[in-house]
């Protein structure tokens, strides 16, 4: 039989593989299986987040700001015409 300190060695390695199937069990992860992600198993009392959709064009304001810059431009450059 082994000695004493063996024993213990071996109780605490068995202690400490339960402690870390018990923490991995009670902890939900996503998992990859079959090309499918599925959830947690806590995902129905996860809060939902949810983003509402942005503008078509993300950059509407600035190209509202250049079409308004364009028609000052013209309208400068029509003002310094000289008129026949």
């Amino acid at each position: 039989m082994g000695t004493f300190t063996s024993r213990q060695s071996d109780g605490r390695h068995l202690a400490g593989g339960v402690l870390l199937m018990i923490a991995l069990a009670a902890t939900g992860c996503q998992v990859n299986v079959g090309g499918q992600t599925l959830p947690s198993p806590y995902y129905l009392s996860d809060d939902v987040q949810y983003f509402a959709p942005g503008p078509e064009f993300p950059l509407a304001r600035e190209a509202a700001a250049a079409a308004v810059r364009k028609a000052e431009v013209e309208a400068l450059e029509d003002d310094a015409q000289p008129q026949p």
